[in-house]
């Protein structure tokens, strides 16, 4: 039978003195989790502790709790069953890495005089942002042995800079999904985040284990769309890139075929993180530190739309000359919208997987679908809904042009938009480039020209001060063949008070 969580005994909280003052502490049997931040639990303890083990104290990720290592997942079963000590914690679902990591750390001290040893994190997805926010940040290093991350989006999300853009802010607000968690976790905060970590004396102190995924599930699933957009990123689980998933300094361990909601699964990893669930476990690295590059420049894959309306909509988007495929997905906050996919031939398609998305959009549809070799040409999208609408359509292109569109940006604010002149008409190339700022939930824009578009040598960041910026471009051109594209590109940088950027 599967054990959970249930508070001490009162006789048990008067009778020992390190908990009597710590009213969320419990232990597993039978019950659930609340669910409040601050609130741990000790798991079931076996009758003889594995020998030479360290307890393991499981974090959870964005928009989560402890429940997450317990339902729909074996993984505090198996620690019992291989005679582990065990704690779970809840931290706040919504909060950023600094508020977080204060609230580890001050829970991982009353978990050290509990244990009476140091322990092992194990952490899923943002978990592991905060974890190390904990242990560099707020000095919780010496509570804690060593770490194991399970698809840590340790240099952001690009799903995160994506709920923050203009195409997708409407929904996102809508959803509840920009919060602070969010926010932080955009690929431009984080390497800010990683700059004043990884200079950190702290951050050296405490061996870190890597975990990467690179299945997205099924189609119609919440995680295939993700791992659709973040295609042009490199290889995902849906939610983080490989890249992400890695520290310079860290041991990976495995990169699997694991969504990322599967990496966590106690039946799908445990046995391989197991081996450094001991103190004396020497560390290693399979992957040198050399050899963790970045992932190929940002391919063009998508087109994105987003907005608002009441009633009906149209929007329309170009399908370019043997196009292997495209993937179609309508996020909203409604489930009965009645959508319409029509290609330049007038053939239609009405029949979208509809799935609920449990990730970076939590709350919102999706519908979805998928048509092989699409017909070249102007397609068109037609929806109706009586109620409000916020919405972010994409479209996933499977296209050899993909590698011919690139965006790159340097360190003195420049970003220029690269094509390949053998496969795309340079002369040909039209489109927008708007720069949001984004700060404390209100945001600024300012269209650049069209003069500018194929090379922006520089944009006023200093001006709006300290902050998120988001760089969107909708392009549009011609093949060398004559046929019309259309894509668009995100690119997202922070600035910080002194004003140096940090970018992906």
């Amino acid at each position: 039978m599967k054990k959970w969580l249930m508070f001490m005994l009162v006789s048990v909280l008067l009778c020992t003195p390190l908990l009597a003052n710590e009213a969320h502490a419990g232990i597993l049997g039978k019950g659930d989790a609340t669910g409040t931040p601050g609130e741990w639990y000790i798991g079931d303890q076996p009758t003889t502790v594995k020998p030479g083990s360290l307890p393991i104290v499981f974090v959870h990720g964005l928009n989560s709790s402890s429940n997450t290592w317990i339902d729909q997942n074996d993984m505090d079963e198996i620690t019992y069953n291989d005679n582990y000590q065990a704690a779970f914690i809840n931290l706040y679902p919504t909060k950023n890495m600094w508020d977080n990591g204060q609230l580890l750390a001050s829970k991982l001290s009353e978990m050290y005089t509990y244990f009476g040893k140091k322990m092992i994190l194990v952490t899923h997805s943002k978990g592991g942002v905060d974890a190390q926010a904990a242990l560099v940040h707020s000095n919780a290093g010496k509570y804690v042995e060593k770490v194991i991350t399970l698809s840590t989006p340790h240099h952001g999300s690009q799903l995160a800079d994506l709920a923050y853009s203009n195409w997708a802010g409407w929904l996102a607000a809508i959803i509840g999904n920009r919060n602070d968690a969010t926010y932080s976790l955009q690929t431009g905060y984080m390497s800010y985040f990683r700059s004043i970590t990884d200079s950190n004396p702290n951050s050296l102190l405490t061996p870190y284990y890597t975990f990467g995924g690179t299945s997205w599930g099924s189609f119609g699933g919440s995680l295939y769309w993700g791992g659709l957009y973040l295609r042009q990123y490199g290889s995902n689980d849906g939610a983080v890139t490989v890249t992400s998933s890695r520290l310079p300094y860290g041991n990976e361990v495995r990169i699997g075929k694991w969504d990322h909601f599967t990496i966590k699964n106690g039946s799908t990893t445990f046995n391989l993180f197991q081996p450094y669930l001991t103190k004396n476990v020497a560390a290693f690295t399979s992957l040198q530190p050399s050899t963790i590059t970045p992932e190929d420049d940002q391919e063009a894959n998508v087109v994105v739309r987003g907005g608002k309306f009441t009633g009906k909509k149209v929007e329309t988007f170009e399908v370019e000359e043997n196009t292997k495929s495209i993937a179609f997905d309508w996020m909203s906050q409604n489930s009965d919208s009645v959508i319409t996919l029509e290609g330049p031939n007038h053939q239609t398609y009405t029949n979208m997987t509809k799935t609920n998305d449990t990730g970076m959009f939590q709350g919102a549809i999706h519908h979805q679908m998928s048509v092989t070799s699409p017909a070249a040409g102007t397609w068109k999208v037609k929806v109706k809904q009586p109620k409000k609408e916020s919405y972010l359509m994409q479209v996933a292109y499977e296209s050899e042009l993909n590698a011919n569109l690139t965006i790159e940006a340097s360190s003195k604010k420049e970003v220029k938009l690269q094509v390949n002149p053998t496969k795309v008409d340079p002369k040909s190339i039209s489109g927008d480039i708007v720069i949001q700022y984004s700060k404390n939930g209100k945001t600024k824009q300012k269209k650049i020209s069209q003069k500018r578009f194929n090379s922006l040598e520089s944009f006023p960041i200093k001006d709006a001060g300290e902050g998120v910026y988001h760089i969107m471009l909708d392009v549009k051109g011609d093949t060398k063949k004559g046929e019309q594209f259309e894509r668009t590109i995100l690119y997202t940088i922070y600035v910080d008070q002194n004003g140096k950027m940090y970018k992906p």
